[in-house]
């Protein structure tokens, strides 16, 4: 297959492209981001944007993905909510809607968070914005849209964006909560597989997640 990545400048965009890179289901990679990630390899594309809805000028290369893992996202620190939308809902949305008009046979991965809110009334502001974003893919006519809310997420070999937060915190409480913590090579491997042989929900969680990528 051939697939997509956003934010591959980014722990879980970095994450989900080098386990692409190592699978042998994966034939090649497209890397869409504002500013170039510094790596070869003979599977990687890469197409710098200075605004992700450029994307309407390069549809005939897009039409020959099969999915699309959409990984780029901002914390939610020190955001209001009319930011965080902007940053969040106005970012991802508009973009998936120009996909889906481009090649609706594609299978739409966003990379949520645990704990988002679905029904958008929620008192936690993040979690009303990304469910509200969730809702809007969810309603798109693409082959296939999942939303994978995962919770700590630890690096893989090779990665040189891992948040510091999860370098420190993440290797100490992974042995605690090990059926919520995910290695960002088993979120790739259930992104590829969402593309390969779908799931029975649009929303995963972590037990999915982990689920998935052992299929």
């Amino acid at each position: 297959m051939k697939v997509i990545i956003t934010g591959a400048t980014g722990m879980v965009g970095e994450g989900v492209l080098l386990e692409c890179l190592e699978n042998s289901a994966v034939s090649e990679v497209l890397i869409i981001g504002r500013r170039n990630y510094e790596l070869t390899n003979s599977k990687l594309k890469k197409l710098i944007v200075k605004d992700f809805l450029e994307i309407n000028n390069h549809s005939e290369i897009l039409k020959q993905y099969d999915g699309c893992f959409f990984c780029a996202g901002v914390s939610s620190v020190g955001e209001n909510e009319e930011s965080f939308t902007q940053k969040t809902y106005d970012f991802v949305v508009p973009f998936a809607e120009s996909l889906a008009e481009i090649n609706p046979e594609m299978t739409f991965i966003y990379v949520s968070g645990n704990r988002t809110d679905s029904t958008e009334k929620g008192k936690v502001m993040w979690a009303r914005v990304k469910g509200r974003t969730e809702n809007a893919l969810m309603k798109l006519p693409f082959k296939g849209q999942y939303n994978f809310r995962p919770a700590i997420m630890t690096g893989t070999k090779g990665q040189k964006n891992v948040k510091t937060l999860y370098k420190i915190i993440g290797p100490l409480i992974a042995p605690f909560i090990s059926a919520k913590t995910l290695k960002l090579s088993e979120v790739g491997k259930a992104m590829i597989n969402a593309v390969a042989k779908g799931y029975p929900t649009q929303i995963l969680e972590t037990e999915d997640i982990l689920k998935l990528g052992k299929v």
